[in-house]
């Protein structure tokens, strides 16, 4: 009996070694690749920033202040002038600070508000800041840029990415007479991402004063492109 176990545990011992020889012996043959591809995207969405502040029409004794509420209303009667929906301005930032003159005179407040308006070019920007009091207007830049289709630009590009990763698997392989063979395995990488920075406009009101200011007709922001990359790894069999 003892015998009889002992034989059979060999015969498993030796099917199992042969199995194991024979995986060994059979790898899976594969090949792996990185695939990029990127697009270069004219922007639809600009994104104009806008600080209103306080201040006192009688600087030297701080009265007649035009408050932020004044200003507000100007800038939202100009945006809407220019064509632009009420829902496009936005409150971005609240600030405000104490304008200190002196030991006896009092401490006055001064608020200031950042705005975000939503834009598909930057004609029309001198049309509403010239509606606005100048000397209201802390500051105006772009705040950011973007693309109402940027998601779909984004799929687009990784599958292009996939595709060129193939295409590289397919060439390598053929100068080996090779082919490519099953997709094993998919990989997304980081993906890369540029959008313009335009430099701020600080001070818009004596920019405008001194006729320094350029027209907003000459910006080349909407020629300036966002740049999107994105890399796939992925890894095939060899047929």
């Amino acid at each position: 009996m003892k015998r009889l176990l002992f034989a059979f545990l060999l015969s498993g011992y030796t099917f199992i070694t042969h199995a194991q020889d024979n995986m060994a012996k059979d790898p899976i043959k594969k090949i792996e690749v990185t695939g990029s591809a990127e697009m270069e995207i004219v922007p639809d969405e600009i994104y104009f920033s806008i600080s209103l502040k306080e201040y006192f029409k009688d600087e030297k004794n701080q009265k007649d202040k035009v408050t932020i509420d004044v200003l507000e209303k100007q800038l939202i009667a100009a945006v809407i002038k220019a064509g632009f929906p009420r829902d496009n301005l936005t409150i971005k930032a609240i600030t405000g600070y104490r304008n200190w003159t002196g030991k006896k005179k009092p401490l006055n407040f001064l608020e200031s508000k950042r705005y975000i308006l939503k834009m598909n070019n930057l004609y029309k920007t001198d049309v509403i800041l010239d509606e606005v009091d100048d000397k209201g207007i802390e500051f105006v830049n772009i705040d950011h840029v973007d693309h109402s289709k940027i998601k779909d630009f984004r799929k687009e590009i990784k599958i292009n990415a996939l595709k060129a990763a193939k295409e590289k698997a397919t060439y390598l392989l053929e100068s080996i007479n090779e082919k490519v063979g099953d997709v094993l395995m998919i990989e997304e990488l980081d993906e890369q991402f540029y959008a313009p920075q335009p430099m701020m406009m600080s001070n818009m009101r004596m920019m405008k004063a001194s006729g320094d200011a350029a027209p907003m007709e000459d910006s080349s922001l909407e020629y300036q492109k966002i740049k999107l990359s994105y890399k796939m790894k992925a890894a095939f069999k060899i047929k």
